[in-house]
C-alpha cells in the first residue's frame, strides 16, 4: 500500500490538473456560444450555395472555363480543416481517420494528393503519413473571416488554373450540435451530378428554408443553363465566390465543433479527476486512520511494559 506521503503528493497533484481542465472546459464553453452562433448563422447559406452551383456546374458541363476544365495528370488537392490546440477529443483524429477511410469513395493517398492544410494538428498527423503539404493557412483559425476566406480561396484556385492540382476538397467538421460533430468530405471542383450530396438530415439542416428552391432545378434535368452577359464572365464571378463561400462555412463549423469538442473532453477529463480524488482522499483517510492506531497501539504497548 502506498505511503500517506505518496497518497497525498498524488492527490495534490491530480488536484491542480483537475482546476486546469475546469478552466479549460470554461473557456471552450464561452468560445462555443459565439462560434455556435456564427456557424449556425452561417450553415443555410453555406448549403444553399453549395447546392446552386452544383446546379450550375451541372447545367454548364460543356461550357469552355478555367474553373470547369481541369488538369487530369495533375493531383487532388485536399482543403483540410482542423485545430492548432489539441486536448479536444477525438476532434483531430476524426478528420485524419475520415481522410485515410480505405472504403471512402474519394480515395485518398499520399501518392495521387496534396494538402492545403488549416489547422496544425490534421497537418502533422498527415505528414506522418507521407502526405505533401503544398501550403499552410494556420493563421485562418485565430480570427475566421470572410476576407480571409477569400484570399485562401484565390490561392487554391490559382494553383487550379495552373494545373498545380487537378481536383478540389474540402474536409471538415460539420457542427450538427454541441454534442454531435460530422466530419465531411465535399468535392468542390470539378463538381458533377454524382459528386452532390443529398445526404438531407446532415448537410441540409434548415432544408425548409430552401426546399422549394432546389425542386427548380431537380424537376428538370434537360434545363438550359442562360448566362448573362457572358457565360465566361459569370462564371468566374460566381466560382471565387462559391469557394470563399464555402471555406468560410467549413471554417465556421469546424472551429464551433472544435469549441464544443474541447468542452465535452474537459467536462469528462474534469468529472474523471474528481472521481480519482475522492477516491485517493479515501485511500488517505485509511492510511492516516491506520498509522494513528498504529502509533496509539505502540504508545499502550510501551506502557504495559513499563
Amino acid at each position: 500500500m502506498a505511503s500517506m506521503k505518496e497518497i497525498k503528493r498524488r492527490r495534490d497533484s491530480i488536484m491542480s490538473t483537475s482546476q486546469i481542465t475546469k478552466a479549460m472546459k470554461l473557456v471552450a464553453t464561452v468560445k462555443l456560444q459565439k462560434t455556435k452562433q456564427i456557424a449556425t448563422e452561417s450553415i443555410p447559406y453555406f448549403n444553399v450555395m453549395y447546392d446552386t452551383m452544383t446546379s450550375v456546374l451541372k447545367k454548364s458541363s460543356n461550357v469552355n472555363n478555367k474553373y470547369i476544365k481541369n488538369a487530369k495528370d495533375a493531383k487532388k488537392g485536399l482543403v483540410v480543416i482542423s485545430s492548432n490546440r489539441g486536448l479536444a477529443g477525438g476532434y483531430n483524429a476524426n478528420i485524419v481517420r475520415e481522410i485515410l477511410n480505405e472504403d471512402s469513395q474519394y480515395n485518398f493517398t499520399k501518392d495521387n494528393t496534396v494538402v492545403y492544410a488549416i489547422g496544425n494538428k490534421a497537418k502533422d498527423a498527415l505528414i506522418r503519413k507521407g502526405f505533401t503539404v503544398l501550403r499552410e493557412f494556420n493563421d485562418c483559425l485565430d480570427n475566421p473571416d470572410i476576407n480571409v476566406a477569400k484570399e485562401v480561396s484565390k490561392t487554391i484556385l490559382d494553383d487550379y488554373v495552373d494545373g498545380k492540382i487537378s481536383e478540389i476538397y474540402l474536409v471538415y467538421t460539420y457542427f450538427k450540435n454541441t454534442l454531435v460533430h460530422i466530419p465531411r468530405v465535399l468535392k468542390l471542383l470539378p463538381l458533377n451530378v454524382e459528386d452532390r450530396i443529398d445526404d438531407n438530415e446532415d448537410l441540409y439542416s434548415k432544408k425548409d428554408m430552401y426546399k422549394g428552391y432546389k425542386s427548380q432545378y431537380e424537376n428538370d434535368d434537360k434545363l438550359m443553363m442562360n448566362y448573362e452577359p457572358e457565360d465566361e464572365m459569370i462564371l468566374n464571378m460566381l466560382i471565387p465566390q462559391y469557394m470563399t463561400s464555402l471555406l468560410y462555412g467549413g471554417m465556421t463549423s469546424s472551429i464551433a465543433s472544435e469549441n464544443g469538442a474541447r468542452m465535452t473532453a474537459m467536462d469528462a477529463a474534469t468529472n474523471n479527476a474528481n472521481e480519482i480524488i475522492d477516491d485517493l482522499s479515501v485511500k488517505y483517510n485509511r492510511a492516516r486512520q491506520g498509522a494513528i492506531t498504529q502509533e496509539i497501539t505502540e504508545i499502550v504497548a510501551g506502557a504495559n511494559a513499563i
